[in-house]
């Protein structure tokens, strides 16, 4: 069994025990040793961190290549009309390429925690809420998908990462379960080549 710690991680915190520039961190919150970070939020984002003791529960969570759907709440400037929720469900593309196609749809106001500070609003410019999920974790990548349909995003929280979600955690608070481990792929043994020969002599003797 390997250990799963789900974090709600405030905002302007480093996904990191360590930081010598002064910035807050997770040994702030996190009191657990051999637990770490399986995927990273970013220092201005906050909600869901999930931190695990094994290795292969960690790669499984993080890489891209397991596609793993993760849901943010977005709070974004403006309201984007259809056009320009079709393009997210779609596929965007980005300077590093097109997006695989995400799961997006208006919603009310959550009912979350105050953000300190907060959000600075603009009298003359509206703002809305989203539900987005994706399924693979470039740097910013939701902040540049809001973005690039010209809804930039002033709050970013993540809800949910698989199964797990932030429901009954407060910024700061965490819980610890345990789960199965996926299991390893054995190594894989090196073919054992032929033993090299060298040139056989030839009938006068040299080679």
């Amino acid at each position: 069994m390997a250990k799963l710690i789900l974090l709600n991680k405030p905002f302007q915190v480093l996904s990191q025990f360590q930081d010598d520039q002064g910035r807050r961190t997770l040994s702030e919150f996190i009191p657990v040793p051999g637990v770490y970070p399986a995927g990273r939020l970013d220092w201005d984002s906050e909600g869901l961190l999930l931190l695990t003791d094994d290795g292969s529960l960690q790669a499984r969570i993080s890489s891209p290549r397991f596609h793993l759907p993760k849901t943010y709440l977005v709070q974004v400037e403006g309201k984007p009309g259809a056009p320009e929720l079709q393009k997210l469900r779609q596929g965007i593309t980005l300077k590093d390429g097109p997006t695989r196609p995400a799961q997006v749809e208006h919603i009310a106001a959550p009912n979350l925690w105050p953000r300190n500070p907060p959000v600075r609003s603009r009298k003359t410019v509206a703002d809305s809420w989203l539900r987005l999920t994706i399924d693979e974790g470039r740097n910013r990548q939701v902040r540049r998908m809001t973005a690039a349909i010209g809804c930039p995003t002033l709050r970013l929280v993540r809800w949910q990462i698989g199964d797990w979600t932030l429901d009954g955690l407060e910024p700061g608070q965490w819980r610890a379960t345990e789960v199965h481990a996926p299991a390893r792929r054995p190594a894989r043994k090196k073919p054992q080549g032929r033993r090299a020969r060298g040139p056989r002599p030839s009938a006068n003797g040299r080679r």
